[in-house]
This record gives C-alpha cells, sequence and structure tokens, in this order.
C-alpha cells in the first residue's frame, strides 16, 4: 500500500518535469529508495526537493521510515527508453542470450535499439577472420541487460 501511495506522490511531482522515476524501492522495514532520471543529466537540488516534499508527505503517515532520493548509477541497467536515448553514442555493453557484447549504442526508436560492436567475422576468400564493425539490433525486452560499458 505504502508502495502505491508513494508512486502517486512521485509521479505528481514529476508530472510538469523532464524527470522519470526509475527505480522504487520499498524494503519490509519501509526503507525507500527512490531513483531519478532525465535526458539532461539529474540535479541535486531537484533530488533534495523530491526528498523534502516525500518527507512532508511520509511525515503525515504513521510509519516509521528511512528515505533515500538519487539519480541512477552509472554502473545500473537501463530501465526506461530514455535511459537509451540518454546514452546514444555512448559505449555499452548488452547481455543477450548469455553473449556479452560491448559497442556504441547507434540508435534507439520506439521498439529496437542497435549497437555496432567490433568482432571477428569470416570473410570470403580469406583464411583468418577479419575485425569489423558489426550493428546488433534488438528489441527492449530482449537483452537481460544493457548498462553503460565503463571499460577503458
Amino acid at each position: 500500500m505504502l508502495k502505491e501511495q508513494l508512486k502517486e506522490w512521485i509521479e505528481a511531482y514529476l508530472k510538469d518535469t523532464d524527470y522519470e522515476l526509475i527505480t522504487l524501492n520499498v524494503s519490509a522495514g519501509n526503507d525507500i529508495l527512490v531513483e531519478v532520471d532525465r535526458l539532461a543529466g539529474v540535479d541535486v537540488d531537484f533530488c533534495a526537493e523530491l526528498n523534502r516534499y516525500l518527507v512532508e508527505k511520509l511525515d503525515q503517515t504513521p510509519i516509521d521510515y528511512s528515505l533515500e532520493v538519487g539519480s541512477v548509477s552509472l554502473t545500473d541497467p537501463f530501465k526506461t527508453r530514455m535511459q537509451f536515448e540518454k546514452n546514444l553514442g555512448h559505449d555499452v555493453e548488452a547481455l543477450v542470450e548469455g553473449k556479452k557484447f560491448r559497442g556504441q549504442l547507434v540508435s534507439v526508436d520506439e521498439e529496437t535499439f542497435s549497437v555496432d560492436c567490433e568482432e571477428k567475422v569470416a570473410v570470403e576468400g580469406k583464411k583468418r577472420k577479419e575485425t569489423q564493425i558489426v550493428t546488433h539490433t534488438w528489441r527492449y525486452e530482449e537483452p537481460k541487460y544493457v548498462k553503460y560499458d565503463l571499460r577503458f
């Protein structure tokens, strides 16, 4: 019940902003985690304002709680299309059917996204495989995860 009420409050607060709710977790002990994101990046002042708003609402309830409001981590998997759009042109890692793919996120649309990966491929008439750019396109639900690739 608390989670539904929190979601309602958060969505009302975010309604006229370009922020999206990415994560809302409420533990059995009422430890609350709220993560937001937007294309232009997350402003710490916005998170502080959202935190104050939620504290004001929660303090009107009889429950004990702890609250953490912030942005998603760079190492967290993408959960919304907006996060894919935000990382367009960046290096990503995708786990699809047990295989990791690393490359540049090159396109995002309503149903799919594409990643350009360097791969060794067989070339007709040559004995050795050559490294080429191979574009992989997946539906958003296909990968187990897609996340920003922090490798250098």
